[in-house]
Parts: structure tokens; C-alpha cells; sequence
């Protein structure tokens, strides 16, 4: 499937962003466990600055309301339905020349394998390894990564308040995996620049502070670790 359409540059918060003269990335990744906020601030990231959109589009996934009632039984399938997902949204950015335009996206393929670790048994996690490696080849690295952090009791508590009938099944328990396998594979991460963003009380949906002190922060990372909690910019 082909990246949305850009939204317009011209849109009335762009004005009001504190750019500064300051020039957005041109490819940014936002990451984090479900229920994190991470389309949220896409979305908001794309409009601010006229990039594409690129979204993961989970329930597209025919397995994963099964998934979620019994994980055993459709594990594999799941799993191999997102790579194959993501994987295809990347390539048709390569179709559409990758350098040509500039994208959000929420989601980056490389943390695939860490839904693939907690949910395969030994011998399908082996053999997703092997399609894994193949599916891969020349996916673009990011100019910037944004982490997003919350967590577990905050995670639940908005995916209990926006009410997809397919995610209620999710447990605590899970939750807390994604999230120590996500903070595992962040600590070592050192592909692209890294923004760590503290999102238990980061509000994106509602009004522009916050906002607007994240695009402040982000604007001047060229490179390394970084970290943003949105408590100490207010």
C-alpha cells in the first residue's frame, strides 16, 4: 500500500511551531509498545512539517483479534502477516523514490523481531529469523528515531479510553515484556540519531504544548542519545 498523501505545509500550527529557521528531518520513526501514543504523534509530526505518512495500519492484520484471544494458536501467522506489512510499505517507498519525498512513519521494521521474541516458541521464532533476514535487505534507516515511553498501568489506561474491541484482551503482563524488550533494543540502538521521549504524562492530542516543546527538542538532534520528558519543558 502506498504512503497517505502529505499533508499541507501550509496548515495553521505549522506557523506556530518554533522552527526557528531550523530544518525538520526528512525521515522520522516513531516507536514505542502499544497504546504509547505513537500514531498520534505522527500523524501531528507530519501535518506540523508537510511530511508523507506512513502508518503500520495494525488492523488491516486478519489474525490479530484471534491473536489476542489466544496467542499460541495464531502466533506465527500474525507475526509473519506484519512483517510482510511493513516490509511492503518500505518498498513502495523505494518505488516511489525513497529521497524524493519525506515521511513519518510509526513504526521501523527493526523492532519487529521484539513482538517476534515474546509471542514465537523456539522453532517458529528459528524460522521467522530466516524470513526475517531475507525480507530486510535494504530497508532505509531513519534520520531520526523517537522512542516513546509509558508505563504499563498508563499503556492500559488508554487503550482501555479508546476502545478498540480488539486490543481489550490485552494483559498487563504482556505490556511489560514489550516494554522491557523495547528499552533492551533501544539502549544498544546507535543506527540513527535517538529521542527518547518519557510519554506517561505527554498529552499530543489534546492542545500544543507539549507539542510544540517536542519539536522544539527535536529540531536540534544531529546525532546520538537523547531524552525528553515533557515535566521539565513546561
Amino acid at each position: 500500500m502506498a504512503p497517505e498523501p502529505p499533508f499541507s505545509s501550509e496548515h495553521p500550527m505549522t506557523s506556530e511551531l518554533p522552527l526557528k529557521g531550523r530544518r525538520p528531518p526528512h525521515h522520522i520513526a516513531v516507536e514505542g509498545p502499544i497504546g504509547v501514543g505513537k500514531t498520534t504523534l505522527t500523524h501531528r509530526l507530519a501535518e506540523a512539517f508537510g511530511h508523507e505518512v506512513m502508518l503500520e495500519e495494525a488492523y488491516d492484520n486478519p489474525f490479530l483479534t484471534k491473536f489476542y484471544e489466544n496467542p499460541r494458536q495464531v502466533a506465527l501467522a500474525t507475526q509473519l502477516f506484519f512483517l510482510f506489512q511493513r516490509a511492503q510499505k518500505l518498498a513502495s517507498l523505494r518505488q516511489n523514490d525513497l529521497f524524493a519525498s519525506a515521511w513519518v512513519s510509526d513504526f521501523m521494521i527493526e523492532k519487529d523481531p521484539l513482538f517476534a521474541r515474546i509471542n514465537l516458541d523456539a522453532d517458529e521464532y528459528s524460522l521467522y529469523q530466516k524470513v526475517y533476514k531475507q525480507t530486510i535487505v535494504d530497508s532505509p534507516t531513519p534520520d531520526l528515531v523517537i522512542y516513546l515511553q509509558a508505563a504499563p498501568e498508563r499503556l492500559l489506561e488508554r487503550i482501555e479510553r479508546r476502545g478498540l474491541a480488539p486490543e481489550q484482551g490485552i494483559q498487563r503482563g504482556y505490556l511489560e515484556q514489550l516494554n522491557e524488550v523495547y528499552s533492551e533494543f533501544f539502549l544498544y540502538y546507535d543506527a540513527a540519531p535517538l529521542l527518547i521521549v518519557n510519554a506517561n504524562d505527554l498529552d499530543l492530542a489534546n492542545g500544543d504544548r507539549d507539542f510544540h516543546a517536542l519539536v522544539d527538542y527535536l529540531l536540534d538532534i544531529k546525532n546520538g542519545k537523547h531524552y525528553f520528558n515533557p515535566t521539565f519543558f513546561g
